[in-house]
């Protein structure tokens, strides 16, 4: 029974520490979570399951670098965006962002924290009136704060604060928007 333990315990080692650092590779990552309205823009009390496939490039810049190999670096960030709308007058919203991904790694270049601020534009099954949605093209600006651990050569687990803003640009009246708060958590697999 020691000796299968002790086998289990090795064959792990590789999954707790990889070699090369995450931030150099192409990444994909699949997150999901929770959403709930905050602020004053329409009286609906939406709650959103957010789910994001997302592609991050490899550095495209290193802003600051110390000798223990900790580092600040910016990456792009591209996302298809999937909302299921479980209260609110709409159903769904389908669309894409784009924003650059602020990373601090960790000397061990297993552990990083992320922040990306941007947006982009999709399509939401408008329900008119004055707290929906008033036409379908909505544009959308989110901001998510999170946490990124490597958990083997190619993987990693995710989770962070996410915030959402829909509109459509004031192109109707009323103008009502969704902001939405909460949380997601993740894969990631780089390559």
């Amino acid at each position: 029974m020691k000796s299968l333990l002790t086998c289990c315990l090795m064959s792990c080692v590789p999954l707790i520490a990889a070699e090369t650092d995450s931030a150099d590779a192409w990444e994909w990552t699949f997150e999901s979570g929770w959403l709930s309205q905050v602020g004053s823009n329409t009286d609906a009390e939406y709650e959103i399951i957010p789910t994001q496939l997302t592609l991050r490039s490899p550095v495209v810049w290193t802003w600051w670098q110390d000798e223990s190999g900790a580092r600040i670096v910016v990456r792009n960030r591209f996302s298809a965006l999937y909302e299921t709308i479980i209260q609110g007058p709409e159903d769904y919203y389908l669309g894409f962002n784009a924003a650059p991904s602020i990373e601090y790694w960790l000397p061990s270049g297993n552990t990083s924290l992320f922040f990306s601020i941007g947006g982009g534009a999709g399509w939401i099954n408008s329900s008119g009136g004055t707290d929906g949605q008033g036409q379908d093209l909505a544009f959308n600006w989110f901001s998510q704060f999170g946490l990124r651990q490597r958990i083997g050569e190619n993987a990693s687990l995710l989770g962070g604060l996410y915030f959402i803003h829909h509109s459509n640009l004031g192109m109707t009246t009323p103008n009502p928007g969704i902001d939405a708060l909460g949380f997601t958590l993740g894969m990631g697999w780089t390559f």
